[in-house]
């Protein structure tokens, strides 16, 4: 499909597409990417890459577009193309996907499309540049006219044109460009203006004091060259795509410098939004962009201890002023949706079930479960415990766990919410935090250690012991086999998850000036913690 451009015509045009031939190739062009509804919109584009010694039909995109949630048995991923009017769901399991290295890496994800569906008669495929494969390859491109195709803020298919590419300095794989793009380019393919054969695909941007300084996107010859030379390490053999990611916890790409006092909890809103609770009493919700705050709420009158969205788009809050607050959102606005004060002390969490239920323990001793009735939500039942409730998680379709402190005694519980009665407890284990790290395998940090129990038969299996670190707050799941964990030595550590057992990998101090009391996994490759020193950094 590809057809090469007179290089002098380049040069001496004002406008791109106005190019000789231009206008043709690009209505070829536009049939070989799509819209994809994944964890983010963004772009995909259609292309055969030499796998297993076969010519292999595939999407690219990029990782973050998709995310985790998306690999695995029977997902789907929603395409459109507007100009060929299709709409359709690719299902995919794990041994579709050839190739997924994170943002930190290349950013990149390709997945083989199965033959014979019909909207495969109705798209073009990209052909990569014949380049790319010669040694020093990107020299070749430093001086060449380049273009993007993609769907910038998830609009018509359009095209950008930018002079020239650059490596980046601190990421070898990364090139930067010049093309004009928005939300919803992540994913788009750079394409020479030489030949319109493929050379990268965009990623992103790297900015300053909030200022974009230039657009980054993933130059393809080596993770190419990986799949040439079959260098995958059994990826897909294994079913184990993520076991080499080990994040470059370096320098913070963002410093958030908003909150006045402990930053103690951050979530991602649905369209990709970070927010942020403290003990200023107020909650953040910045621009994913420049990480400048959109919206500053000041409806709680104590510390904002935990926020969620739900699966409907609420956000919800709850504080240390007793009450819990549900908000809808709309871009820069907020409404007060409904107040929940059934509570008496401190409510230090708020979850949602699978069933759509929400849960929150308290200081008062207690855990209440509320219904949806109508549009709001009532109190269904509340559950007596046998001292302060800090923790609580979902373990099981019909099962809880929660941690309590009586008298120092520190208990895990598991609790049965169709019998309404405790099943199992744990006795002396301190909680800071509990996350699901497997379907069977609960994870607890404390006090210089991290538990992991099975939820199966409630026995404890191990317990890790983490030198310098007295309480260990902070914890998030990178992917299915690496996690990081936070601490009051201001250390953000990183662990491999084998079996029952963790591995650490790598550490980072002095990641803070303070306690780091929460981390989070903001779903594009990045990394967002936050501190007892009023910051929140993005990594």
């Amino acid at each position: 499909m590809s057809e090469r451009i007179d290089e002098g015509t380049i040069k001496g045009a004002v406008d791109f597409v106005k190019i000789k031939g231009m206008e043709t190739i690009l209505m070829q062009m536009k049939k070989s990417i799509c819209k994809i509804d994944g964890k983010l919109m963004g772009t995909g584009f259609f292309c055969r890459i030499k796998y297993d010694n076969k010519d292999i039909p595939c999407l690219l995109t990029n990782y973050h577009v998709l995310d985790k949630e998306y690999i695995k048995k029977n997902s789907k991923i929603g395409i459109s193309m507007n100009d060929n009017k299709i709409n359709e769901d690719i299902i995919i399991n794990e041994e579709d996907i050839i190739y997924q290295s994170i943002r930190n890496e290349y950013d990149l994800i390709i997945i083989k499309l199965k033959e014979g569906k019909d909207y495969m008669n109705n798209i073009n495929y990209l052909e990569l540049d014949d380049n790319l494969f010669n040694k020093n390859s990107l020299k070749g491109y430093k001086s060449n006219s380049i273009y993007i195709l993609h769907y910038p803020n998830s609009q018509d298919a359009s095209v950008s044109y930018g002079n020239g590419i650059t490596l980046d300095n601190e990421h070898k794989y990364d090139i930067q460009h010049k093309c004009n793009t928005s939300s919803g380019s992540s994913g788009g393919p750079i394409l020479n203006l030489l030949t319109n054969k493929v050379i990268g695909i965009h990623k992103g941007c790297i900015q300053k004091n909030g200022e974009v300084k230039y657009n980054i996107g993933t130059f393809l010859k080596d993770p190419l060259e990986e799949i040439k030379n079959n260098k995958l390490n059994n990826q897909i053999n294994n079913n184990n795509l993520y076991n080499n990611f080990n994040i470059e916890l370096k320098n913070p790409i963002h410093i958030l410098n908003d909150h006045t006092h402990w930053v103690n909890c951050l979530t991602i809103m649905n369209d990709g939004r970070l927010v942020s609770g403290s003990s200023d009493h107020s909650i953040i919700i910045y621009n994913k962009e420049t990480y400048k705050p959109d919206l500053i709420i000041k409806e709680h009158s104590g510390t904002v201890e935990y926020i969620t969205q739900l699966s409907s788009g609420i956000l919800a809050s709850c504080s240390f002023d007793k009450s819990i607050k549900l908000f809808h959102i709309k871009g820069n606005k907020y409404e007060v949706f409904q107040t929940l004060n059934f509570h008496t002390e401190c409510v230090y969490q708020i979850i949602e079930l699978k069933n759509k239920a929400l849960v929150s323990c308290s200081d008062d001793c207690s855990i209440i479960l509320y219904i949806k009735d109508n549009l709001k939500y009532k109190k269904d039942y509340q559950i007596s415990t046998n001292g302060s409730c800090y923790r609580i998680i979902q373990t099981k379709d019909n099962e809880i766990c929660y941690f309590e402190d009586n008298n120092n005694n520190d208990i895990i519980c598991f609790y049965d919410l169709l019998e309404r009665k405790v099943k199992a407890s744990i006795s002396n284990i301190y909680t800071c935090n509990m996350i699901m790290i497997t379907k069977d395998l609960l994870l607890i940090t404390g006090k210089n250690k991290i538990s992991i129990i099975n939820v199966n038969n409630y026995k404890l299996l191990r317990i890790i012991n983490v030198p310098g670190a007295s309480y260990i707050y902070g914890v998030c799941m990178l992917n299915q086999n690496m996690l990081l964990t936070g601490d009051n030595a201001k250390i953000i550590r990183q662990w491999r998850i084998e079996g029952d057992n963790l591995i650490l990998v790598s550490k980072k101090e002095k990641a803070h000036d303070d306690s780091i009391n929460v981390l989070l996994n903001l779903g594009n490759g990045y990394i967002a913690s936050g501190s007892c020193y009023a910051t929140i950094k993005i990594w």
